[in-house]
């Protein structure tokens, strides 16, 4: 039995399409999905905004509204909550060169008529924020965009966002260098800074994910950590990172076990788990795992949470405090593996 409650998004059940080739799994229609995540034991989905309402863009607000109401109700219906709504906004051609951040100002608006959409989906559904991947907020030709205007434009859309609803809050979920390779907020403390600069600081907060720290050779414990610090960790996305490539999305733990062992610890030392927030999952299959398999992925990063989370009762921090005092930071580095290694 684990200590948190866990969400999940319907991109986790995926076909196995990448950038470098086709689909190699069959899609699973969404109602299926929810289906089976009531029955894995999930307590929570999260959604962007076209997973709620598909092909959002064509729609009116009284289609949205309408649609999203249905989902409410096969939610209640599984007893699912909603975690988050996020508006997709690096798929539209309009966004090829950023969103909120889009030098068009048609462009700038279409964005935020989404952003909009998303926060009525969420307050339908019953989540109490909306989670901003600024995906494409940055460039890829450097001199495209005057940078103080640009970054001063993106807070000025925040603004716009709290307030268009005063009791909304934003997770801003940073990466630094993926799809783009120059974000202007790439960075949890970028994050955080970006949202103290709004008109209301305290609806402002961060998702940390794992992987997005791990690929541009970070620690996201200590990203965990310094949200934590700062009262502005809203959600965590685990999974993990096989190095300085493309977010791959894998399993907690399969590539830096003592990593993911210290992501828990911190979690729990903070008591995240009793400010009834959730551990939310973004983990895909690997590409090459068949169809018949194409949930146990997230069977499997419950289950090393779980096995972390009983590492984490066994750690005794009165043991390292004494190596510490000894400067025995080699008896440190063994008393970690021993307790990862063994029973």
């Amino acid at each position: 039995m684990s200590r948190f409650k866990f969400s999940v998004g319907p991109w986790n059940v995926a076909s196995g399409v990448d950038v470098y080739g086709p689909p190699t799994r069959d899609e699973i229609p969404m109602k299926e999905k929810i289906k089976k995540f009531a029955e894995m034991g999930f307590d929570a989905i999260q959604f962007h905004d076209d997973d709620a309402v598909p092909d959002i863009s064509s729609k009116s607000e009284e289609q949205i509204i309408a649609e999203a109401k249905e989902l409410k109700a096969l939610l209640d219906e599984y007893n699912l909550e909603a975690e988050f709504v996020a508006p997709r906004l690096w798929f539209e051609p309009q966004f090829k060169d950023g969103a909120y951040t889009a030098p068009i100002k048609e462009n700038w608006e279409h964005a935020m008529w989404r952003t909009y959409r998303s926060i009525d989906i969420a307050n339908i559904l019953g989540a109490k924020f909306i989670v901003l991947w600024l995906a494409r907020e940055g460039t890829l030709c450097m001199e495209s965009k005057p940078p103080v205007e640009t970054i001063q434009q993106l807070t000025k859309s925040l603004n716009l966002m709290l307030e268009y609803d005063e009791n909304i809050k934003i997770a801003i979920e940073p990466k630094p260098n993926e799809p783009i390779d120059r974000s202007y907020a790439g960075t949890v403390g970028h994050a955080i800074a970006l949202g103290n600069a709004t008109i209301d600081p305290d609806r402002m907060g961060v998702l940390v994910e794992s992987a997005h720290s791990t690929m541009v050779g970070l620690e996201a414990t200590h990203d965990l950590a310094f949200a934590i610090a700062q009262n502005k960790l809203l959600s965590v996305h685990i999974n993990d990172q096989n190095g300085i490539k493309y977010d791959q999305d894998k399993i907690f733990a399969a590539e830096n076990l003592r990593s993911a062992f210290n992501q828990i610890k911190v979690l729990c030392d903070s008591d995240y788990d009793k400010e009834g927030k959730y551990v939310g999952l973004d983990v895909k299959a690997m590409r090459s795992t068949s169809f018949e398999h194409s949930y146990e992925h997230l069977a499997n990063t419950i289950k090393v949470v779980k096995m972390l989370e009983d590492k984490v009762d066994k750690f005794d921090q009165a043991v390292v405090d004494e190596y510490v005092k000894d400067g025995n930071y080699e008896a440190i580095e063994m008393y970690i593996l021993e307790l990862l290694l063994t029973k």
